[in-house]
């Protein structure tokens, strides 16, 4: 690689750098390994969820998620902070079934049998129902495709505390030819479904109108949200927004982020509305509520196989998929409504950029122990950007004599 794309001698000192998540490690975690990439790991504070408080762990790069989510919990304190609710760690898992030629038949064969179906499916799933999970229902559906009807059969799965994606897969592997041979079709995919709709978090928080800025600011809120749910272009960076502090957990916690997108946005796309929703109280208050599909686990995946993840885990203390979710469900929306609330009052970006002054310093050369000061002239110069950046740099150096 270093020949290959002309790395010197300080890359190749970067990709050899053990950190968090040691090389070794990560050489077994994934192929091609040549380094790891750091991010900042973060916690959220003030997060009280169904009367417990938790330090959230957050790796993202952005500070002012953090601060914002922070902000939201601590406002949201006021009121109880959140009440969190889960339905369960249920995924859905599909076998497509293809040239049934007896539709019909093959429906009947599956309601007659469907108990032995389960009753396999869990006898061949002791990694599951040994910590009181497996497979506790199944549906089916047909669908019309441009290559001809096709026969979906579906999994119900107790996953308990993993995220359940391999457990699913491997169920369903296992089960495809049963299902053949009793519907005479050829099964082709057999996949687990990211849009989790047996698996929902969901949370409620009030913020009081006077803690936010008065009844202007309440109602600003209401005027965001209300895009958000009549315009698609509006409503995709509003659960963006969501997805900012939820992804940030996922990642500190090594769960799938891109499973817990993928499910999120396809259920918001499904409703054909946002993933929170806002109202005024009798008191004027704002109360709000998110309610998505989270798909998370405390156990599995690169938990144990990264210590860093092992870590996060342990500081903030959820012991089950259920409260890991309703933890998240809470930061996401903490996170949503930090940023309505910032769009109703300052704007986003005038916080934003305070909070991203010192990665623009960075990035115009200030060294470690110049950042701060590169920060205090372009704040008191208002010019929080590049040019802004170069400029103090180049002033405060020039007044200490470094040309």
């Amino acid at each position: 690689m270093a020949q290959a794309r002309n790395l010197d001698a300080a890359d190749l000192a970067l990709l050899n750098k053990d950190g968090p998540l040691p090389l070794a490690a990560a050489d077994q975690m994934s192929e091609n390994v040549i380094g790891t990439f750091g991010l900042p790991l973060s916690v959220a504070l003030n997060f009280v969820v169904n009367g417990k408080e938790y330090v959230v762990p957050m790796a993202i790069e952005e500070p002012s998620v953090v601060a914002a989510a922070s902000n939201a919990a601590k406002l949201a304190k006021a009121s109880g902070g959140f009440k969190a609710a889960y339905t369960g760690s249920i995924m859905i898992g599909q076998v497509q079934l293809v040239q049934v030629k007896d539709m019909e038949e093959a429906k009947k064969k599956l309601e007659k049998n469907k108990s032995k179906i389960i009753e396999q499916a869990n006898s061949d799933a002791k990694y599951l129902t040994a910590y009181g999970g497996g497979v506790t229902a199944l549906q089916w559906r047909v669908i019309l495709t441009d290559r001809g009807q096709m026969l979906i059969v579906e999994f119900l799965v107790n996953v308990v505390d993993a995220m359940g994606a391999n457990m699913v897969n491997t169920t369903l592997e296992r089960m495809a030819p049963t299902l053949e041979e009793m519907t005479g079709g050829k099964s082709r995919l057999k996949i687990l479904s990211n849009l989790a709709t047996q698996r929902m978090a969901s949370a409620t928080a009030v913020w009081k109108a006077e803690d936010i800025g008065g009844a202007d600011v309440a109602e600003g809120i209401l005027d965001a949200w209300t895009m958000a749910m009549a315009d698609p272009y509006r409503r995709s960076t509003h659960n963006k927004g969501v997805m900012n502090g939820i992804d940030a957990v996922a990642v500190a916690l090594g769960n799938d982020w891109r499973a817990v997108e993928a499910g999120a946005h396809s259920y918001a796309a499904l409703k054909g509305a946002a993933l929170t929703t806002y109202k005024l109280d009798a008191d004027g208050n704002i109360e709000g509520k998110i309610l998505l599909p989270l798909a998370v686990g405390t156990v599995g995946g690169s938990m144990k196989a990264n210590p860093a993840a092992a870590m996060c885990q342990r500081i903030l203390g959820a012991k089950t998929s259920g409260e890991l979710a309703q933890v998240m469900a809470a930061v996401g929306l903490a996170q949503n409504f930090a940023a309505l609330r910032a769009m109703a009052s300052e704007g986003i970006q005038k916080g934003h950029m305070r909070l991203h002054a010192r990665h623009i310093a960075m990035s115009a050369g200030a060294s470690e122990v110049e950042v701060d000061e590169v920060v205090k002239r372009m704040t008191a110069g208002n010019a929080i950007n590049e040019a802004g950046a170069k400029k103090a740099l180049d002033e405060m150096r020039k007044a200490k004599g470094k040309n």
